[in-house]
């Protein structure tokens, strides 16, 4: 069975929990410090997602790529 996520997109996520640990973590635009651990992986995530590592698209793009396409099929069946 082949890997959900890349080793360096473990490693991403790792650096981002020591950094969140260490508290030199900070969120994107706010610039606060980050504490909660479930934003540290997500941060981790994104990154790898940024740099093309092999990392499953989020929860909220796959939302809103289905809710596209359910539209697509609304107009195409009204036509």
């Amino acid at each position: 069975m082949a890997r959900e996520y890349s080793r360096k997109a473990s490693a991403r996520v790792g650096r981002a929990m020591r950094e969140r640990k260490a508290g030199t973590l900070k969120s994107g635009r706010s610039g606060r410090k980050v504490k909660s651990r479930k934003q540290a992986i997500a941060i981790g995530l994104s990154e790898a997602r940024r740099e093309g590592m092999k990392v499953p698209r989020s929860k909220a793009a796959r939302k809103k790529t289905a809710r596209k396409r359910q539209g697509v099929r609304m107009r195409k069946s009204r036509g």
